[in-house]
């Protein structure tokens, strides 16, 4: 059954919204290799692929329901950071966006008493709930390190980790 045309849009922004999440986080990737914390800039692009698979996620879903998919223009990220520490508040300021945008989606939903779409909205409100918690607590320890080079360094170690055991599954 078709979404209405408002329920519609509001997915096809959302597809936007993440297609757009996916190349800020490829800035921010960029900006870390710049500055040689490799790991960082693993992670980084992970979280780009994970925004990408989301948006195909959404346009799966629109295309299902029988729906148009119409993505929209995507503003070029920030691309200029003063520290570690202001990437990480970017990450989460984004990751608060994007959750901020598909609750606006499920009470759309809701007021549409359009029950297909809750399985996948609580999905992603789940995700976003995980998002949020890793990308706050990544710069809670980046603030923790306060500019030490030693404990970025650790911690650039350990977010490439990800990576790597990603790789591996």
């Amino acid at each position: 059954m078709k979404m209405t045309d408002d329920l519609a849009a509001t997915f096809n922004d959302q597809i936007t919204m993440e297609l757009g999440a996916s190349i800020a986080y490829i800035q921010m990737a960029a900006h870390f290799e710049a500055k040689n914390l490799v790991g960082m800039a693993s992670w980084m692009r992970q979280q780009a692929e994970e925004e990408k698979d989301h948006a195909h996620k959404f346009i799966g879903f629109v295309l299902d329901r029988g729906n148009e998919v119409e993505i929209g223009s995507i503003t070029a990220p920030q691309s200029q950071f003063e520290s570690t520490e202001q990437v990480f508040e970017a990450a989460l300021a984004q990751e608060q966006a994007v959750s901020a945008a598909i609750h606006d989606i499920y009470r759309l939903a809701s007021d549409k008493d359009d029950l297909a779409c809750f399985p996948l909205l609580q999905w992603f409100i789940d995700e976003q709930n995980e998002e949020e918690s890793t990308v706050a607590t990544i710069l809670e320890r980046v603030r923790l390190a306060g500019g030490d080079s030693s404990a970025i360094l650790l911690l650039d170690a350990e977010l490439g980790a990800r990576g790597a055991q990603a790789a591996q599954e």
